[in-house]
């Protein structure tokens, strides 16, 4: 007696052109994007392009930059520009301006941090109109106000001292400040409150304990802002300061400009040296620049 067995039915084998659509969908294997790539090229040369000039005038004899150009590899490179920057004072200027900025950081941090927290937390008209306020603060530029604030800073005893660049310029900081804060405390949780209260926590352990923790990216975010505005600030310095020993690295460039010619090796020698600090805190803290920026609109 034979028994007959039942035929699996044959599978069905994708053809080329279907195997071939499906190895390209394979993570990993995308076709490449040619116009991406040219475009990224010429950004990066539009980019690298003036940091190599730049680069290379620090290391290039004065006459020799004149005569061969900025681009020219250099033929006897010298760090001589660094050293003649240095025996200009540009450190000591680098050391106030760290001064201006580190305490410019320091009152943004804390006077944007609370008025923050109180416009996200109190919804009252008082609390409102200060928001509003801080906001109509993007719309005056600090040019159009340099002459009261002058007389402000006259009037204070403050002229020609660093303190008379750290007060206007934490000022007109803070509006931006304030407003890239409220949209990031305002993606705090309403449950957390609720639970902090549940706790016993009052208004400042809640500041404390739950909105600093939680809003590391916009406090990040505003002190690199504070920092970039402090470091490269230029009208209050050469407005509100007069005497070499309260000189900024922006007015301090100066000393390398003479009467009749500028050291163009020399003052691109100092910049290399004001940017390395500022440099340095960017690439310590640009995930949280980044993360903060993404949440300035809130929820």
């Amino acid at each position: 007696m034979s028994i007959r067995l039942a035929e699996r039915p044959a599978s069905r084998q994708p053809s080329d052109n279907q195997g071939l659509a499906a190895r390209w969908r394979r993570p990993g294997r995308q076709r490449p994007n040619l116009l991406g790539g040219l475009g990224a090229l010429v950004w990066l040369a539009i980019v690298g392009v003036p940091l190599y000039a730049l680069l290379v005038a620090t290391v290039q004899r004065s006459e020799n930059y004149t005569a061969e150009g900025p681009l020219t590899p250099p033929s006897d490179p010298t760090l001589d520009n660094y050293a003649r920057a240095i025996e200009n004072g540009v450190l000591q200027f680098v050391l106030n301006t760290a001064i201006v900025t580190v305490a410019v950081v320091a009152i943004v941090l804390v006077l944007a941090s609370m008025t923050g927290f109180a416009v996200v937390r109190s919804r009252t008209r008082w609390t409102s109109g200060v928001f509003r306020m801080f906001l109509l603060g993007l719309a005056i530029p600090s040019q159009a106000v340099i002459i009261p604030v002058y007389l402000i800073i006259i009037e204070m005893d403050l002229y020609d001292t660093l303190t008379a660049i750290v007060l206007p310029t934490a000022a007109f900081a803070l509006p931006v400040c304030v407003l890239i804060l409220v949209g990031s405390m305002r993606d705090i949780s309403e449950e957390l409150y609720e639970a902090m209260a549940l706790d016993g926590a009052g208004s400042v352990r809640t500041f404390l304990q739950l909105v600093v923790p939680l809003s590391k990216s916009g406090l990040s975010t505003i002190g690199v802002y504070a920092a970039l505005q402090a470091w490269n600030g230029f009208l209050f310095p050469l407005i509100l300061t007069q005497s070499p020993e309260t000189r900024l690295i922006t007015m301090g460039l100066f000393e390398f400009q003479g009467e009749y010619r500028v050291d163009v090796p020399g003052l691109l020698a100092a910049v290399v040296l004001a940017t390395i600090p500022l440099f340095l805190v960017y690439l310590f803290a640009r995930r949280s620049l980044v993360r903060g920026m993404m949440g300035v609109g809130g929820k």
